[in-house]
């Protein structure tokens, strides 16, 4: 059902415009949040058990170790930002943040895909679908790299100290 009756040419415009500025709006939001605000072991940051048993093999099995550098990183496009593509040192005050950087970015991919209902204001149904699948096709991944990446920091963590890092949800 549509509220809104525009013009082709404008449905066109916004279908394809819009979702750069739910991206850009999304990592923005993300980026001026606090670290403080992004605890990994709480809610929808926390590592269940599937994530975490026999060294992350669920991620594994997606191949997320060979597609994982195709996908773009944008970490860093915000300040202060914090690049996300690959270690770049391993001190632990700087695998903590990462570990935390996480999950800013997962954050940011739920938040993008949130924006998807919005088309709903002036496309017909059927395309509202191909707007869900595009927010989960180009989301979805991002957010599995993300959690594969702090399943491996959580253990990286713990190898590294005693400390309690958590591995598994309950």
């Amino acid at each position: 059902m549509r509220l809104l009756e525009l013009s082709p040419t404008l449905i066109l415009v916004l279908n394809f415009g819009l979702w750069p500025v739910i991206h850009f709006v999304a990592g923005y939001l993300a980026a001026k949040r606090p670290r403080s605000s992004f605890r990994p072991e709480h809610g929808l940051y926390r590592l269940r058990r599937f994530e975490t048993a026999g060294k992350g093999l669920i991620y594994e099995r997606l191949g997320v170790r060979v597609w994982k550098s195709w996908l773009p990183d944008f970490g860093d496009f915000f300040k202060p930002g914090f690049a996300k593509k690959q270690l770049k040192m391993r001190n632990r005050e700087y695998l903590e943040a990462f570990y935390v950087e996480t999950c800013r970015a997962e954050f940011a991919h739920w938040l993008t895909m949130t924006g998807a209902p919005v088309f709903l204001l002036w496309n017909k149904w059927w395309v509202e679908l191909i707007m869900i699948a595009y927010a989960l096709a180009v989301n979805l991944p991002c957010i599995i790299v993300q959690r594969y990446n702090r399943a491996r920091l959580a253990r990286l963590l713990r190898m590294e100290s005693n400390a309690q890092f958590p591995l598994s949800g309950s």
